[in-house]
């Protein structure tokens, strides 16, 4: 991925010398389970545990020679042992030590791209909760519907990357799996006793029957829970872009000290970022179907997934993670225009008002729902033609005025009593914060045990 999307933390899980480091400490794993057993002398464990170290710009260059970088970097790393180098990946293929490698990498990323998505949570609940009683106009097919609040639309956003983050977590537990059964799963040079010991040293889960390979579905299912999040972040923006437009204008982009928002028209401040998140959730979907196209493989394996995973598999991390974090960013940061929202609610001359007044014909004066239907839309359709407040018209309509008293018609036109229920909905963030709290929580309590082993 180019620097321009890639933040520090993932990009740092994703270069060359991670990679190694992790296939190294998948070949070191082996060596004890090895040693433990009497098949590695105990002296070379201990030259290869104080000797072994990753050297990419020699595996380059030995890689000029192999064409094979498992065996450049297996050269590479003997080279810094010593004799007892010999003893560096006996009984293994380059899959055992690549997709198991490769699954700690995966299991590191989707970790920081689910405390991303917590982050983003936060911040959604708290702009719900600021903004729970923010009247703004409901659209649906982009025309006015009833009112809602932008706290509501928050809160909606809030569960649906809170549901994101629980698919992403599901296909990271599933694809922190590796494998340590040989040329095609037979375990034909190690026992699987090994493998088990290997996996639970590195906390990878085993695959239950491999092939030379751990099987790409579960790669295939964590792009698709990337670019299913990377939707969510779509449909976030893309709302706030709708909602910048000049003609409604009820949010808008933060807009920092010289910025520019065009290079001919000075007066333009565009939704750009969420333009950029929406772009990059395309790359998302390509990513994905990549992966599924990486399912069926030939035989115990080919090799035709690995050049794509090369590419799809740090991109789609480390773009998902660049979007969560400036999506955070763009909620915190937003500008909400309340005094908008209330100009385009009135321009809409009242006629978000329309079904109340149809339940009241029905339920108070007794007409049947197609004739109140009937008097309703022809009183809105003049309303929206004549630019007329339906609630005059429905005033002075015979029909209606010989139903409804004027204070019940006017009931009709209270906004607030069809917004009633919003502060129920609201409460239900509640369980979205007791979920944060305790991954907040188990975060920490993993943190402090890793600094204790790191002791």
């Amino acid at each position: 991925m180019i620097p321009r999307y890639t933040l520090p933390a993932m990009g740092a899980i994703w270069a060359d010398e991670a990679r190694f480091e992790r296939m190294l400490e998948v070949e070191l794993a082996v060596c004890r389970a090895q040693a433990r057993r009497g098949l590695v002398p105990v002296g070379a464990l201990a030259a290869i545990e104080a000797g072994a170290r990753v050297d990419v710009g020699r595996i380059a260059e030995i890689e000029q020679t192999t064409d094979h970088d498992v065996i450049a970097f297996v050269s590479q790393v003997a080279e810094s042992v010593g004799a007892e180098g010999r003893y560096l990946h006996l009984g293994l293929t380059s899959s055992d030590v690549v997709d198991t490698g490769l699954a700690l990498q995966l299991r590191d990323a989707g970790r920081l791209l689910a405390a991303d998505a917590d982050a983003l949570v936060a911040a959604l609940i708290s702009r719900a909760r600021s903004e729970a009683g923010t009247v703004m106009m409901g659209r649906t097919h982009s025309v006015h519907a009833e009112p809602t609040t932008f706290g509501m639309k928050a809160a909606g956003w809030a569960f649906e990357v809170d549901r994101g983050r629980a698919r992403l977590a599901a296909a990271t537990d599933d694809i922190a799996t590796g494998k340590i059964s040989g040329p095609v799963g037979t375990y034909s040079h190690l026992a699987p006793d090994l493998e088990a010991e290997v996996l639970d040293d590195l906390g990878l889960h085993a695959d239950p029957v491999s092939t030379q390979i751990v099987q790409r579905d579960r790669h295939a299912a964590f792009l698709a829970a990337i670019a299913v999040l990377g939707g969510t972040l779509e449909r976030i923006a893309t709302e706030i872009r709708n909602l910048q437009h000049t003609e409604i204008a009820e949010v808008m982009e933060p807009f920092k000290a010289g910025q520019k928002g065009s290079s001919a028209m000075p007066h333009k401040r565009n939704p750009i970022l969420s333009e950029r998140i929406a772009g990059l959730a395309r790359l998302l979907r390509g990513y994905a179907q990549t992966a599924l196209e990486n399912q069926p493989l030939w035989h115990e394996r080919d090799i035709s997934h690995s050049s794509a995973e090369r590419v799809i598999l740090p991109d789609a991390t480390i773009l998902l993670d660049y979007m969560l974090v400036k999506s955070t960013g763009l909620i915190d940061r937003l500008v909400v225009r309340p005094e908008r929202m209330r100009e385009n609610i009135e321009r809409g001359l009242g006629l978000h008002a329309s079904s109340r007044v149809l339940v009241a014909l029905v339920e108070r004066a007794g007409l049947s729902r197609e004739d109140a239907y009937a008097i309703v839309q022809r009183a809105a359709l003049r309303a929206a033609d004549e630019r007329v407040p339906l609630r005059d018209l429905l005033a002075t309509d015979p029909q209606v005025a010989a139903r409804l008293p004027l204070a019940a018609l006017d009931a009709c036109f209270d906004d607030q009593a069809g917004l009633r229920h919003v502060p129920e909905v609201i409460a239900r963030l509640e369980l979205l914060e007791a979920g944060l709290r305790g991954r907040a929580d188990a975060r920490a309590a993993a943190g402090r045990e890793a600094v204790h082993a790191a002791r």
